[in-house]
């Protein structure tokens, strides 16, 4: 995202410090199309470009949590480029994974007939590369093929629904790429779809943005509905191809959303039910510059679904965060100012760090070991820059005060790592900062970032041996003595002293 984006973000400080929805800040994320595997959940989602007048849109993307508040960013798995045969509108995605391979089915322009058709691309792996799967449309046909929503029945039979305003159907063949019979047009009625709320002239409440599952036995179709200002609408059958019973209002459209499109996608994952959806709730957003967003709700005991608000906050966590592993700095709760890139080198990575902006990492599980140090892997030649490390709140408890150090350039990683102000123990939210001499420049690339505890904290005097070897913990010899009067010379930190760890 531009640094534009965030223009208005002074302005809105107080509620973007502590909002956890949209998901992403980033850049905007259309259409969420969330998927569950290996224990993590995945979402797909469209990226309107910024300052967008229309629905500009050129790539998808995708991002997983396994804890329902932190997000990485996996990048873009796919864009226009990837298809020979089109040239724009890379709309609503949605993914699916069998038999090891996983099928992504995108809307986009077709350049062969003029008109939107719906494509499918594979990957060996839910964050991609992904391939263009067949050289050509998997359906071509006109302006109402948008938003394919696909789904594997527990006897195999897979079926993708779509369309704007029509709704059509296909059965796909067990290889994902192919499909068998005739594509079927829905009729729709209101005992199916529901009657218009306001547009007298429309057939039925279905407008577009089909998402297709089953749960206990039933069918469900949630979709956006009425028009426009659109809201979010469901069906249900017991059969995967209908007849459909229209059942209501999912989410009304409401104004603050600040958009008149809405886009639905509902998963169970770890035992709870989720609700996705867009707005245009970031700074600069709008009809034409979405957000996804998500909502944790419980199903009636019928199986019907209940009313549900939007929120500025989202779902609680259902996991902690481990700090002391690797963990990729594009993952995170909430930031403002700063984007992300990926190149081949590191993948994934955090840039457009400015001075003032911050990365906040939510339920960050410091344990009863307590960490005695950061570090992290930075990227960028200009001096005098700092991530400092707050607990809670940006402007919560300073426990970390981290130089950066200057690289060659902004494609040359470095690791370092500096002690802690303190022992940090237990559960918080984390925020990194950060500080640079020079405004409104971009100051450094971010890849990574991790906490150490002290696996020793001895004394010097009682070490074991009379000769000394030290190493820094990037395994970089300084010094060996037989002298341990020496160690008293090095600077506050973490060694490597005769194999153990020690605390300075």
């Amino acid at each position: 995202m531009k640094k534009s984006l965030f223009s208005l973000s002074l302005l809105l400080a107080t509620a973007s410090a502590v909002a956890d929805n949209p998901c992403v800040q980033t850049c905007y994320t259309t259409d969420p199309a969330p998927m569950v595997h290996d224990g993590r959940l995945y979402v797909y989602t469209g990226h309107d470009e910024d300052n967008a007048s229309f629905f500009e849109m050129f790539e998808w993307r995708v991002y997983s949590t396994v804890d329902m508040v932190n997000w990485t960013d996996h990048g873009s798995p796919l864009s226009l480029e990837d298809f020979s045969w089109a040239d724009d509108r890379a709309w609503a995605p949605q993914c699916i994974e069998r038999n090891g391979k996983f099928y992504l089915y995108v809307p986009v322009y077709s350049k062969l007939t003029g008109a939107m058709a719906i494509g499918v691309a594979v990957s060996d792996s839910p964050t991609g590369p992904f391939k263009d799967a067949i050289g050509k449309p998997l359906v071509d046909g006109n302006w109402a093929y948008i938003d394919p929503t696909v789904f594997i029945d527990d006897d195999g039979q897979a079926y993708l629904y779509w369309g704007n305003p029509d709704i059509y159907l296909v059965k796909l063949n067990e290889d994902m790429i192919s499909y068998s019979g005739k594509v079927e047009k829905l009729k729709q009625t209101p005992e199916s779809f529901g009657t218009p709320l306001n547009n007298s002239d429309s057939k039925s409440s279905y407008t577009e943005g089909p998402w297709y599952y089953k749960r206990n036995g039933i069918y469900y179709l949630v979709y956006a509905a009425g028009g426009i200002p659109e809201h979010i609408a469901y069906s249900t059958s017991d059969a995967p191809t209908g007849p459909w019973t229209y059942r209501g209002i999912i989410m009304p459209s409401i104004g603050w959303l600040n958009s008149f499109t809405n886009h639905p996608g509902i998963v169970d994952f770890m035992g709870n039910s989720y609700f996705f959806y867009h707005s245009g709730n970031l700074p600069g957003g709008g009809g034409f510059d979405r957000s996804i967003c998500v909502e944790q709700f419980d199903y009636n005991t019928d199986g019907t679904i209940p009313s549900i608000t939007p929120t500025k906050t989202g779902p609680n966590p259902i996991a902690s965060l481990n700090p002391y592993g690797r963990v990729e700095a594009e993952t995170m709760a909430w930031s403002e100012g700063v984007g992300t890139s990926q190149n081949d080198a590191v993948g994934v990575y955090v840039d457009k760090v400015h001075d003032g902006d911050y990365i906040k990492v939510s339920n960050v599980d410091f344990s009863d070991e307590g960490a005695v140090s950061f570090g992290a892997c930075v990227a960028g030649k200009l001096k005098g820059n700092q991530i400092k490390v707050f607990l809670d709140s940006k402007k919560g408890e300073l426990v970390a005060k981290a130089d950066v150090p200057p690289t060659k350039d902004a494609d040359t990683w470095e690791y370092f790592e500096t002690p802690t102000l303190k022992e940090i123990t237990g559960v918080h939210d984390v925020y990194f900062v950060f500080s640079g001499g020079i405004k409104n420049k971009a100051l450094f690339n971010f890849d990574y970032w991790t906490f150490k505890t002290s696996e020793s904290s001895v004394e010097i005097n009682n070490a074991n041996s009379s000769y000394i070897v030290v190493y820094n913990l990037m395994g970089v010899k300084i010094f060996e003595t037989d002298d341990k009067a020496k160690i008293s010379s090095l600077p506050k930190g973490i060694y490597i002293i005769n194999g153990r760890k020690v605390l300075i």
